[in-house]
């Protein structure tokens, strides 16, 4: 009967393959991976899920990766794709993303590359060189890895993607940014005016300037701004004003930031003596950003140089202007006076500080924010702020303004103090530090915490190698505590990922439990030192040459160097006569030889000038409150320009965290490079070292022993059955 067994294994076969194609169908339409990674560097944070799917436009992803690519690159574009293919599963119909071929190899490059290329570079993709070994021999290859994201009529670009590093932090806060854009400019009641301001007279120097072609500056403006109205919804409009010869022009020149010029007659009489101005305003509102045209270089024995902008970076500076004064971003409050850190700049010789010590901080938190210095002695602190930076305060604080700073805690926001215990003052030969009181303390004691006055030391610290010609090695920098997992409170999300910190010049914060207990607030201590730290009080030295550890053993203990409050907290004020601020005094003249007048009859009694922004509060809705004692921690020495450091990380996450924006801090924390192991004593490391000297070679051979053993017992029991069977 051979044919009903044929018919049966046919029939067979086709269920197998009918299983293997159901399995495959399966496959392609049910996604699902497991991420076993400790941070789950490869799943989707819940925000960028979100994010993707809560897309109301088409949003398409073009991806330029050049292919065949040596490590580690290569490894970057499966990560790549694999992302991309995260975010198109947990997103709605609107996300696409498409990789485009564009083989960068010399020689006989495919039309379709060549096209490819040219599509990236209308995206301001570039290739790049990237270093290639092969047989012994280290070779440089073009190759392109960027990628541009479109939405609706907006284009962002990512042009270059060499690591893995916060790549999703990169591309989910870029559609994020878009998504903000798009709602914001179709919110805009007006438009947003673009103003060139340029002489005629300014032109018909130019030559005389090495300045070629200024005629043509209008039309290359008013095209450059058509450009970009495509992409902002035609909301902006463009202006040229000529200014004014005679009255009139340096008011015009002062209000608008202009480069004003003049000059005189030429000696052969063909250029006549006059003065012109140029620059270019971007204006909403009464909201305005000045815009330079020219670059200004003096070059010693050469002279005067005059470049003026090329078009290329032209709509790159308008484009972030208009992004500035619409407010794309959640508003960042920090204060600007009583001494602070210059967190926006200053102009050099305002005060004895660098104006660009915070300048990484201040680069990497307008990615997200748009930072609104508040003035206390202006009046209240404005509406529309989340949380408020108080970073290195140096003056007294009066009471009016602890009030404002009380009573937007109140309003249920977030106050983050970076505050320092001392102030390092340089004198001839020696750094000396002077104990700092502005008030603050006694604000901060209220809400249950206080700052000691001292620095933490640790012999858990940064170390410095040492140059050669001082005796190589490296030296510890006790009063650089290193500060590591153990010490993190990574209960708190934000916190979660961040494993090592190097705290710089920090005093001890603690907190005051029987006013936390008495005010019903919560207190989180965010990081600590390790329990090898002591304290340093006045007087200071600093000297690493001068610093020992101490001898007794009790001075030795963990400090607590940050602290999280949470509650609704009382107000300072509650009880007390509510402050107001007191009318600024009239200054006298001081000509000396002013006139002498009539006595006149004295004005009547002003009393003090009241401000209120709405009513007084008592006690507040929940709100945060961040405090550590280091403003350190937040300058260019500490927070890396990249933004992905962990110092950096830790600084964004806190501000993040106090805006609301928790998922984006665990995002941005999920990949993180330090993460040191966890100390143990040396008679684990002994053990450890042992185990695995003696320990593993002596468990192989106990292994092998076994195996020997069982195959020698079944070989023995076969025999025997073969045995009784012949018997």
């Amino acid at each position: 009967m051979p044919e009903p067994k044929r018919s049966a294994a046919y029939l067979k076969f086709a269920v197998y393959l009918l299983v293997v194609v159901l399995v495959n169908v399966a496959g392609i339409t049910l996604f699902a991976r497991w991420d076993l990674t400790a941070g789950r560097i490869y799943s989707l944070s819940d925000v960028s899920r979100k994010v993707v799917a809560t897309l109301s436009e088409p949003l398409t992803v073009n991806v330029f990766y050049s292919r065949n690519l040596p490590p580690p690159y290569n490894t970057v574009e499966q990560y790549l794709r694999d992302l991309l293919e995260e975010y198109a599963v947990n997103g709605n119909r609107f996300f696409n993303y498409r990789f485009y071929d564009v083989s960068a190899e010399e020689g006989d490059i495919p039309a379709e590359a060549r096209e490819n290329q040219k599509l990236a570079s209308t995206y301001g993709i570039h290739p790049m060189q990237v270093q290639v070994i092969e047989k012994d021999e280290v070779k440089f290859q073009r190759a392109y890895m960027g990628l541009a994201l479109i939405h609706g009529d907006l284009i962002e670009q990512i042009p270059t993607i060499t690591t893995i590093d916060g790549l999703e932090y990169r591309v989910t806060t870029a559609i994020q940014k878009m998504n903000d854009k798009i709602s914001a400019l179709l919110r805009l009641p007006g438009k947003i005016r673009v103003k060139l301001f340029l002489s005629p007279a300014l032109v018909s120097i130019a030559p005389a300037m090495g300045i070629k072609n200024m005629g043509d500056l209008p039309a290359q403006v008013e095209r450059t701004v058509k450009e970009l109205n495509a992409k902002t919804y035609d909301k902006l409009g463009y202006e040229l004003i000529q200014p004014p010869a005679g009255d009139g022009f340096e008011e015009l020149a002062r209000s608008y930031n202009l480069l004003a010029l003049s000059w005189p007659a030429s000696a052969d009489g063909k250029i006549p003596a006059g003065k012109g101005a140029i620059g270019l305003a971007v204006e909403y509102g009464e909201r305005r950003s000045n815009l330079p045209l020219i670059d200004v270089v003096r070059i010693p024995i050469v002279g005067t140089q005059y470049t003026l902008i090329g078009m290329e970076d032209l709509g790159r500076m308008i484009n972030g202007s208009v992004e500035s004064l619409i407010d794309i971003h959640t508003r960042l409050g920090y204060l600007a006076d009583h001494g602070t850190a210059p967190l926006a700049g200053a102009m050099p010789g305002q005060g004895g500080d660098d104006p660009q010590a915070f300048s990484n901080l201040r680069e990497l938190t307008s990615a997200g924010y748009s930072l609104a210095p508040v003035n206390l002695s202006e009046g209240a602190i404005p509406e529309g702020l989340e949380c408020l930076l108080v970073i290195r305060p140096r003056d007294a604080f009066t009471d009016y303004d602890l009030y404002q700073i009380d009573q937007f805690l109140m309003r249920g926001k977030s106050l983050a103090f970076f505050v320092d215990a001392f102030n390092e003052m340089q004198v001839p030969g020696q750094a000396v530090y002077v104990p700092v009181e502005t008030g603050l303390e006694k604000l901060l004691e209220h809400y249950g915490v206080r700052v000691r006055p001292s620095y933490v030391l640790d012999e858990s610290c940064y170390r410095q190698e040492m140059p050669a010609q001082l005796g190589g090695g490296d030296r510890p920098i006790y009063f650089a505590p290193l500060i590591k997992s153990q010490n993190i409170n990574q209960e708190l999300p934000f916190m979660r990922n961040i494993r090592g910190l190097v705290a710089v010049k920090v005093s001890p914060v603690e907190p005051i439990p029987e006013r936390l207990q008495a005010i019903q607030a919560r207190a989180h201590r965010v990081v600590a030192s390790s329990e090898r730290a002591w304290e340093m009080k006045a007087p200071i030295n600093l000297n690493p040459l001068a610093l020992r550890p101490p001898q007794k053993a009790e001075e030795f203990g963990v400090r607590p160097l940050a602290y999280l409050l949470e509650g609704s907290f009382p107000s300072y004020f509650a009880g007390k006569p509510i402050p107001v601020r007191e009318a600024p005094q009239p200054k006298e003249a001081d000509a000396p030889d002013k006139p002498a007048q009539a006595p006149q009859s004295p004005p009547p009694a002003a009393g003090p000038q009241i401000e209120r922004q709405g009513q007084f509060v008592d006690r507040g809705k929940p709100g945060k409150i961040f405090v550590m004692a280091s403003s350190e921690m937040l300058r260019n020495v500490v927070i890396d320009e990249t933004g992905r450091g962990p110092n950096s990380v830790f600084a964004l996450n806190v501000i993040d965290f106090l805006n609301g924006r928790e998922g984006i801090a665990v995002m941005r924390a999920k990949e993180q490079k330090i993460n040191p192991l966890a100390d143990t004593s040396p008679d684990v490391k002994t053990a450890v070292k042992m185990f695995n000297i003696a320990g593993l070679p002596l468990l192989t051979a106990v292994f092998g022993l076994f195996v020997w053993l069982r195959r020698s017992t079944r070989k023995r029991a076969i025999q025997r059955m073969f045995q009784r069977g012949n018997a």
